[in-house]
């Protein structure tokens, strides 16, 4: 370890990571691992991964590992969304052509063994090409550069996390014909039973029919380092609601995507099943939801969005930057609520919003504020998101927008009382508008890059032209309320 090569050479670790990494070579040769889970985050913050042997990943600590640019360029089903095997890779860009490698360089604070599988380690990557560039698409670098940003005025982003699943038993022993697809057409998944009956809010008697899970669960995420605050019995069957103590924007970020895909190994080895599908297409299930608490620091770590005198509910610095949340809100819908399902939650008189307003504690506004004078944990909770939203996408969206309102000092408006009935602008109420204004949207080409956004709206495009065509050719409306079977086959499995 007296040299990083790749990683040294193109200057990709702080000198902190570079001690990390040295610490952790030692960590593993005197440790009992067979396996290291070579991790990255795809288009989806949904995590891809490679296992390598211990002797493989010395090297790996080095000069990175390769991987295939595959994962970005393949939608959730394995549908081919790029031509990849053209010149230019289906993008116009040469570095794209042939479906090349990439670079996978692991960041050595986000290592962990696996409690479920001790003999086997994990650590997440950032991507990048071989001549040290990053990738373009990688999630993960976007989020880094709004911090950057942020960084730039003296200011730092912290997020807490609150978000809603399900848990099912399964009780499918084996897979068979009708699960397994092809790429652009996904089977069946698993055949699930719910787990309790739903709809008894808070009841500790339903807690405790999920406590033989939860209890598993909660060890691992202590053993992981994840802050688990609570897990609650939610609404529907078998739904949960876990919250997280705030963390930084990277790290909570980071966090999210461990434990989505956390939870979902440590249930399946216990013969359940977890999903971060929005909806589930089952009788009786009710739409979850992924409520992101934000709050922006000073250098010092002192909350910047507390109020002082005749401030109201947030610091004239807190103003702004809801007032810039607000003021991107539809076009930035899409981040935090990327699925055709996920658009299911926006009803009125619900609890997800409908439209881009703001009030003190009231939950059937899109940003509900919390705190106020001398209340260190002020902030603003955005209730828009859903489950399988991209963490890094979802935050780093949140800060452009904020800083954007930072920069132009815009003014906040009176807080809205009457959260379904007041004023404001409407959110996009499907994927194909969601689409729309992403793709006229002036901040988000300048901060995430033309490249960028174009990608995104057509690998999301692809998505949506598969269930469209399910509709047309099964005689459904695509703008009912029902859930359909191609929503079940592609999301409830995926996420």
């Amino acid at each position: 370890m007296e040299s990083f090569q790749f990683i040294k050479r193109h200057g990709l670790w702080s000198d902190e990571q570079a001690r990390q990494a040295v610490e952790l070579q030692h960590r593993i040769e005197a440790g009992d691992l067979n396996l290291i889970r070579v991790a990255w985050p795809d288009p989806h913050g949904a995590i891809r991964a490679k296992s390598v042997t211990v002797p493989a990943f010395k090297d790996v600590l080095e000069n990175g590992y390769n991987i295939n640019i595959a994962t970005s360029t393949l939608d959730g089903s394995g549908a081919r969304v790029f031509k990849s095997f053209t010149a230019g890779g289906g993008l116009g860009l040469d570095e794209f052509t042939g479906s090349p490698n990439l670079t996978a360089v692991p960041d050595p604070g986000t290592f962990r063994i696996l409690p479920w599988a001790p003999d086997i380690g994990w650590v997440l990557c950032d991507q990048y090409f071989h001549d040290g560039r990053p990738f373009h698409f990688a999630t993960r670098h976007l989020l880094k550069q709004q911090l950057q940003r942020l960084e730039g005025r003296g200011l730092g982003h912290v997020v807490g996390l609150e978000t809603e699943w399900y848990l099912s038993r399964i009780v499918q022993e084996h897979l068979g014909p009708e699960n397994i697809g092809v790429p652009g057409l996904l089977g069946k998944p698993v055949a699930t039973a719910p787990v309790e009956r739903g709809y008894s809010y808070h009841s500790e008697t339903n807690l405790d029919i999920m406590q033989p899970v939860l209890s598993e669960l909660t060890a691992a995420y202590q053993a992981l380092g994840l802050p688990l605050r609570s897990m609650e019995n939610e609404w529907g069957p078998g739904q949960v609601e876990c919250t997280f103590s705030a963390d930084d924007a990277l790290a909570a970020a980071d966090n999210y995507a461990l434990f989505r895909t956390a939870t979902r190994q440590v249930c399946h080895r216990l013969g359940y099943f977890a999903t971060f599908m929005c909806r589930p297409g089952i009788a009786g299930h009710y739409s979850s939801g992924w409520h992101l608490h934000q709050s922006v620091k000073d250098k010092m770590g002192v909350n910047q969005l507390i109020p002082g005198d005749g401030d109201g509910h947030l610091s004239p610095l807190g103003q702004n930057f809801l007032a810039g949340l607000l003021d991107h809100a539809v076009e930035g819908t899409i981040f935090g609520t990327p699925t055709i399902n996920g658009f299911r939650r926006f009803q009125p008189n619900s609890l997800a919003p409908d439209r881009a307003g703001w009030g003190y504690d009231h939950r059937g506004t899109m940003m509900r504020v919390l705190g106020g004078p001398e209340d260190p944990t002020t902030r603003i909770e955005n209730r828009a998101g859903e489950p399988a939203a991209n963490p890094y996408l979802f935050i780093a969206a949140q800060i452009a927008a904020g800083i954007d309102g930072l920069e132009r000092e815009l003014p906040l408006w009176a807080p809205d009382d009457d959260s379904y009935e007041a004023d404001r602008p409407l959110l996009p109420q499907n994927l194909g508008a969601a689409l729309t204004v992403l793709d006229r949207s002036q901040l988000y080409r300048e901060q995430f890059g033309d490249l960028f956004v174009d990608y995104y709206l057509a690998f999301k495009s692809v998505e949506l032209g598969r269930f469209e065509q399910h509709c047309e050719e099964n005689g459904i409306d695509p703008g009912s309320g029902d859930v359909t079977q191609w929503e079940q086959n592609e999301y409830y499995d995926f996420f």
